[in-house]
């Protein structure tokens, strides 16, 4: 079986068939095995009743006790071999799946971490699930054809030829057995592909609305959306139940042949047989053995129809893996090797890659360069804060995706074409900071580190520039107390600061945060702005925000109109030069002074803080309305 840390191989991506055998073809000495094994176990079964039938006619109807003894005998050693047989082919074939269970669960993985921030942008969370819940599962089953199925072939044909020794008739009927099996359940196998086809479609419609339930359910309560939101997951529900309907209409046809046509078979051949023996062309014994014959062949013909069945719904699966592993990153980057618990765009793993149209391979700056972005016409001088201000959220995001080479990007570093730098530079240089990144279980010392250790004193000062020390306060166990994934155990201004708190411990030389404060109340609004300039000095920082608490900090702010920059110059400046800016950030005196952000979201507010500002909300005793009054609090106290 695969090892954890084994290289899983390059799979064959061609289709769903070709993905199935190419999971047989990385273990071909453990698949030749257990086809042994099973056709072997399936034989000796079949050997059993001609052991029987020589006990009558050699030993009970003449009455030699000798010879009776002696077949009773290797009836009983071949049983007891058999077993130990069967019990190998069960081990075997149990490696064999769970070498293509874990075997596909590492491409899986393995791909997505390659496509980085990439890969939101081109699958949903729900497909992604679903592959990993259901059809790694499902895919891992269609391997028992190797086993059972190969089995099954190989003792149709032994019991046909041991049947042709005793009637040729018999074996006629039995052999035609199998050509009627494959024209009844070819056409239900093909349907079947289509209805579990339909059904894994509507099953990833499902999950991702449970995924959104899930995330945003205090945001929905919030607005009065709960019952819109259960009327559509109940409409969904419906229709995959419908749908899961036709699928087992199918498998119970296919299962209902599995079972009665071999006992058809049986009936059939059991009154050909009797009518033999009666007119004297059979013997007693080989009456017996045919019955049994028949009889063992039971199991097989189920096995064969199963297999199909099995095959059917494995190869809709590894069509779906397929098109996962279809997608590709950006053509022109090469991913990082190792995941980033601190950067990414939507991810939070830092393995997003980006895509350009330069030439040639240049190395970042030395020292602390101008990006700039044509697009857009953004210049962000290096060592100064800089703030993006935009009506259009996606028209902001679309910059810093840009400037961070997480897409497109004609975006200059110091003169050099962004994407035309070796990637892991742009990386350890450059960080974007979403303000939904993930957020990975464990203690709240491990995500706010991510994959780096930071000193305790390192700590304490990004917990106080993110103001994030009522936190870690309020935690039982401080910075040891255990966080769910996603932060879910958090408030939304919680979580957001934590993620402000891994930004700046990643120290990047160039930070480019999205919407920092947007689920924060004001007052953690002023400290968070005023120490995020001071514990940012002499380094590049952009934000993009509409908040006039953390524009009046900026060096620099740009305004953007349409995704252009309309207008340059500090923030006290736009608002008097600039109505359209004025009326997008200005706001009543009297919001700065409240501590209670559920009425004080301003007019940027309302499509920034998303399901982050609607968990602070909804939450009365919320930490983030106290979260000013730890700004006193000296770090190493905060992380003692």
């Amino acid at each position: 079986m695969i090892d954890a840390y084994e290289d899983p191989g390059t799979p064959d991506s061609r289709g769903g068939w070709a993905y199935l055998a190419w999971l047989v073809r990385c273990q071909p000495w453990r698949a030749l095995a257990g086809a042994v094994l099973a056709s072997v176990w399936m034989v000796l079964m079949a050997v059993a009743p001609y052991l029987l039938s020589k006990a009558v006619d050699d030993g009970l109807e003449p009455g030699d006790t000798a010879a009776l003894a002696g077949w009773t005998a290797a009836l009983l050693a071949v049983g007891a071999f058999n077993a130990w047989v069967s019990i190998m082919r069960h081990r075997t074939m149990t490696r064999v799946r769970m070498d293509g269970y874990f075997r596909t669960t590492k491409v899986v993985v393995g791909h997505t971490l390659r496509l980085g921030a990439a890969l939101p942008r081109q699958v949903g969370a729900a497909e992604v699930v679903t592959i990993g819940v259901s059809d790694v599962h499902t895919i891992a089953g269609a391997l028992t054809v190797i086993g059972p199925g190969v089995g099954s072939v190989v003792v149709y044909v032994f019991v046909a030829g041991l049947l042709l020794s005793v009637s040729p008739l018999l074996a006629a009927v039995v052999l035609l057995g199998m050509p009627v099996v494959a024209v009844l359940v070819g056409p239900l196998m093909s349907r079947l592909q289509g209805t579990e086809t339909e059904y894994r479609e509507r099953q990833g419609v499902l999950t991702a609305r449970i995924g959104d339930l899930a995330g945003g359910l205090r945001v929905l309560n919030g607005l009065g959306g709960k019952e819109l939101f259960a009327a559509s997951f109940d409409r969904d529900s419906q229709r995959l139940r419908a749908q899961g309907y036709r699928v087992g209409a199918v498998t119970s046809w296919m299962q209902a042949l599995g079972l009665g046509l071999p006992t058809l078979f049986l009936a059939v051949v059991t009154w050909l047989a009797a009518r033999l023996a009666a007119q004297g062309d059979m013997t007693v014994g080989e009456l017996v053995s045919v019955y049994g014959y028949v009889a063992v062949l039971i199991g097989p013909v189920a096995f064969l129809v199963d297999m199909g069945y099995q095959l059917s719904r494995g190869v809709v699966a590894a069509r779906r893996v397929v098109r996962l592993l279809r997608l590709d990153p950006a053509p022109d980057t090469e991913p990082d090797t190792e995941p980033d618990t601190s950067t990414g765009t939507g991810t939070g793993t830092g393995t997003g890659t980006g895509t350009g149209t330069g030439t040639g391979v240049a190395d970042a700056p030395v020292e602390p360069s101008v990006l700039h972005d044509p697009v857009s016409g953004v210049r962000v001088a290096p060592g100064r804060l800089t703030a993006l201000v935009g009506a259009r959220h996606t028209e902001v995001t679309a910059v810093v995706d840009r400037l961070g080479r997480y897409g497109p990007t004609d975006a200059t570093w110091g003169g050099v074409r962004l994407d035309a730098v070796p990637l892991d530079q742009v990386r350890e240089r450059i960080l974007v900071a979403d303000n939904e990144a993930d957020l990975f279980a464990g203690s709240l010392r491990e995500v706010m580190g991510g994959r780096r250790a930071p000193s305790p004193a390192d700590v304490g000062r990004a917990v106080r520039a993110a103001a994030a020390d009522d936190i870690v306060q309020g935690l039982p166990e401080g910075l040891e107390s255990p966080v769910t994934a996603q932060g879910r155990s958090l408030s939304g201004g919680q979580r957001q600061r934590v993620r402000l708190v891994r930004a700046l411990l990643a120290d990047p030389g160039t930070l480019l945060a999205v919407e920092p404060t947007s689920a924060l109340d004001a007052h953690t609004e002023a400290a968070v702005a005023q120490r995020l300039r001071a514990a940012r000095t002499g380094r590049t920082t952009v934000v993009t925000t509409t908040s006039p608490l953390l524009l009046a900090q900026a060096d620099t702010v740009h305004y953007l109109v349409d995704g252009k920059v309309a207008a340059t110059g500090h923030h006290h400046d736009l608002l008097e030069r600039e109505p359209g800016y004025r009326s997008l950030v200005a706001r009543d005196t009297d919001d700065t002074d409240d501590t209670d952000d559920t009425d004080g979201l301003g007019p940027d507010r309302g499509s920034d803080a998303g399901d982050d500002a609607g968990g602070d909300k909804g939450a009365v005793s919320d930490s983030d309305t106290g979260a000013g009054t730890g700004a006193g609090a000296g770090a190493e106290e905060v992380v003692r």
